[in-house]
């Protein structure tokens, strides 16, 4: 990590436009500075900043790990430059309308046909998947319950149960350091859920790393460790990127990280193909993880996609079936139980009977209020994780701190948890029909199990699925307070650290412990409790609001709940208690997955331009000036504007000058860094700026083989000759590049850029004159803080 410095002037600032993309200054800027009468009487002033450089070239590696800070400064209205965007908006060059020309009506039916196929392979390889990680769940976490099962009951008899505590606490930590230590020293990108990426992604921004192979294989790793090590972590999150990462490498027909190329789906090497690919496999990640097909599709349209269709709805819903199906299958045949294909998915909830969750008219109240009471325990969750995340960015960011985090979480994890069931006194009868899976007796009488241990002594999810379905009377009051305040700790000391884990599982487990608490204590303060007879809808409310309180999500959460759980009488107060526990929850803090987004100083772009924001025009957010290329351009000057490190454009106008005296020219199209890299390869030259002479004929698939990881313009040699050759960038460019004139609204240019998915918006005068770029980060920087409209600085982070 390099020394760090801060330096912050207000200038002309740097962003993606031709302006491209890692842009710390654009030269040749003057200091602007806009005044403008805010609402209220305050003035408010917007500047164009310069970047603040976070980082500097290091000589050696030995000089970095001498020069690394035991702090890293962080400063939540940053944005970062270091990620780029993606291409949503097609090129429409001479090249691809060629092509689309040339392709019959048969051509696009197998197109069409192959994208099914597409999504079919992305829903049978995430049900893989999944079924790999719950199997190898099952006989890890089965393997060390057993074993500290045997032990506990053999030192309860002799004594020293101290010996068991060392002993679970030992394991877990030990299986937690396997997956900590891949994620923290071969892929950091694949900790956390991923679904903060996912959505990244999905909105446009290029994450780098997010969808390799060897994220997934980390990834998949990684959450075997965590939840078999005894986390308070989940597999849900890991699911929907796992889904989404297979789903861009099939998509692509070859692998890049392997370098092998399979000669399938070339078509479908662009961002915008890969996108809606990406979007089927966070689908089918959902319905494998919870059963939930309808809500996988609910989850990927409420979530992540920035573009949808009809046709695309139903793709991603044939995605989410198969992956289901296959998960089903594949389980059916590794329990024994081959055809039977009744399980709801990864995380079984268990099915409620229609009788048991029945629930009456005066009840939606107390189903209301446990929605505000979901949004308060949220809203407290996401406050005291987002300063623990921020303590972990300035202080544990080396490999080997994120590695002993991880397990003294585990660790301590274990010793609680041990605590908490030796110093319980809650136990209840094992009777014949007793589905418990590791029942622990410890001091209890024979016949007897302890009730704590049936929610730490478990896998989150058998966990749930016990505080759900056991009958009244399981668990008394003192052992769900306990249970809860304990585990909502943990959870969220948890949620964080550099492993491969979720967030969904933890929220139920909470949820489902306090709400079956308020359904006892309902019971308890009325004549006729029998009215509030059964626990587990109580439990099953409570899980949905909780939930919601974290992630705020409504429709998708509400189907996934109901499918989960196989039945729709609980529909209406489940929306209910979801709205309810979003509204309060949003009036205190954003969501968690928003809120990561956010310190991970992302260029995200929400729906719409912030609310006070129509009095700034295109001419106060654009990055000015540009630069810009001829149709017939010099060799030289392309390779050197391409090598400045000091503007690592990605998008440049393309201009006609009607005069040499003009200053910048007409627009007549837009050509982007890779295109030209590729042009630069592959020595399409004009030989002689005199002598048109015939160019070599370049194919899109020219353009798709160099698709995604375009070489660096270093690594392109050019000679001294070449240098002075001319290149026409007439068939490459996209000639309708779209434009916005200089007195457009923020609102209209947001609206614009996001809902087309553009990575570059042409600025025009009266004349069509370039006079500068929209680009994402110009949009991102404005937001709605504690004083109104507020502008965030550029960061070389």
């Amino acid at each position: 990590m390099a020394n760090i410095t801060k330096k912050v002037s207000w200038s002309s600032r740097g962003d993606e436009s031709g302006g491209g993309e890692r842009t710390p200054l654009l030269n040749g800027s003057e200091d602007v500075t806009y005044t403008r009468q805010f609402s209220g009487g305050r003035l408010f002033q917007i500047g164009r900043l310069s970047t603040v450089d976070l980082e500097e070239e290091i000589t050696s590696d030995e000089e970095s790990l001498r020069s690394r800070p035991k702090e890293i400064p962080h400063n939540e209205k940053l944005l970062s430059l270091k990620y780029e965007s993606l291409d949503y908006d097609n090129s429409e060059n001479q090249l691809f309308l060629e092509e689309e020309r040339r392709m019959s009506y048969v051509g696009f039916k197998c197109l069409e046909i192959s994208r099914w196929v597409v999504c079919g392979l992305i829903g049978f390889l995430t049900g893989l998947i999944a079924c790999f990680i719950d199997i190898a769940v099952e006989y890890m976490a089965g393997l060390k319950y057993l074993v500290v099962k045997d032990n506990i009951e053999k030192f309860t008899e002799v004594g020293g149960l101290s010996i068991s505590l060392i002993l679970w606490a030992v394991l877990n930590a030990a299986i937690v350091m396997l997956g900590a230590i891949i994620v923290a020293f071969f892929e950091p990108i694949a900790a956390g859920s991923g679904i903060p990426q996912i959505k990244c992604y999905l909105n446009g921004v290029k994450i780098p790393r997010v969808v390799r192979l060897k994220t997934l294989v980390v990834k998949v790793f990684g959450v075997i460790c965590s939840v078999a090590g005894g986390l308070a972590v989940g597999k849900e999150g890991p699911m929907i990127h796992s889904g989404a990462v297979v789903a861009a490498g099939v998509s692509q027909g070859r692998s890049t990280s392997l370098k092998k190329d399979f000669k399938m789906f070339e078509y479908f090497r662009r961002d915008t193909e890969k996108r809606d690919f990406v979007s089927a496999g966070a689908a089918a990640g959902v319905s494998a993880a919870f059963g939930a097909p309808v809500g996988g599709v609910l989850f990927s349209l409420e979530e992540g996609a920035s573009f949808w269709n009809q046709m695309l709805t139903w793709r991603i819903f044939f995605a989410s079936m198969i992956s289901t199906f296959t998960l089903n299958f594949f389980l059916s045949i590794y329990h024994k139980k081959p055809g039977d294909l009744s399980s709801p998915g990864l995380i079984n909830f268990g099915r409620f009977e229609s009788d048991s969750v029945a629930y009456n008219l005066y009840e939606i109240p107390l189903f209301i209020i446990m929605g505000a009471i979901g949004g308060l325990l949220g809203a407290l969750f996401n406050f005291l994780n987002y300063w623990l995340t921020i303590f972990r960015i300035r202080y544990v960011h080396r490999p080997c701190l994120q590695v002993i985090e991880a397990m003294l979480v585990a660790a301590v994890t274990a010793a609680v948890s041990f605590v908490m069931i030796y110093t319980s006194n809650d136990c209840q009868p094992l009777g014949p029909d007793q589905s418990e899976e590791y029942p622990l007796q410890l001091f209890c009488d024979d016949g007897e199990y302890n009730s704590m241990a049936t929610a730490f002594f478990n896998t989150p999810e058998r966990s749930v699925r016990s505080l759900f379905h056991n009958a009244a009377g399981t668990y008394n009051p003192l052992t769900l307070s306990l249970f809860t305040g304990t585990y909502f700790f943990l959870a969220c000391w948890t949620y964080g650290l550099t492993v491969s884990a979720g967030v969904f599982i933890p929220a139920l487990l909470i949820g489902a412990a306090w709400g079956r608490l308020f359904g006892i204590l309902l019971a308890s303060i009325t004549s006729t409790g029998s009215i509030w007879a059964d626990p587990g809808k109580y439990a099953l409310i409570g899980a949905a609001a909780q939930l919601g309180g974290i992630v705020r999500m409504t429709l998708s959460l509400t189907v996934i709940m109901v499918e989960a759980t196989g039945n729709v009488t609980y529909g209406l107060p489940i929306m209910l208690v979801l709205m309810t526990a979003k509204i309060v929850g949003d009036y205190f803090i954003e969501g968690l997955y928003d809120i990561h987004i956010k310190l991970g100083s992302v260029p995200f772009l929400h729906w719409d331009a912030p609310a006070t924001s129509h009095w700034l025009t295109a001419r106060e957010v654009m990055s000015s000036p540009v630069t810009y290329f001829n149709k017939i351009e010099k060799v030289g000057t392309i390779v050197d504007v391409l090598s400045n490190t000091s503007n690592n454009h990605n998008g440049f106008p393309v201009v006609v000058r009607l005069a040499a005296s003009d200053e910048s020219g007409k627009i007549c199209g837009l050509i982007l860094r890779s295109q030209l890299i590729v042009l630069l390869k592959h020595k399409v030259f004009v030989e002689l700026a005199r002598s048109r002479l015939t160019q070599r004929k370049l194919q899109l698939k020219d353009f798709r083989d160099a698709y995604p990881r375009f070489p660096p313009i270093q690594s392109i040699h050019v000679s001294q000759d070449e240098r002075e050759c001319m290149m026409d960038l007439t068939e490459f460019m996209n000639p309708t590049p779209y434009t916005v004139p200089e007195e457009t609204s923020l609102p209209r240019v947001f609206k614009l850029f996001r809902a087309l998915g553009l990575r570059h918006l042409v600025v025009v005068d009266h004349e069509n004159r370039v006079v500068g770029l929209v680009t994402r980060k110009d949009l991102a920087r404005y937001h709605l803080g504690k004083h109104g409209l507020e502008e965030m600085q550029l960061a070389q982070t």
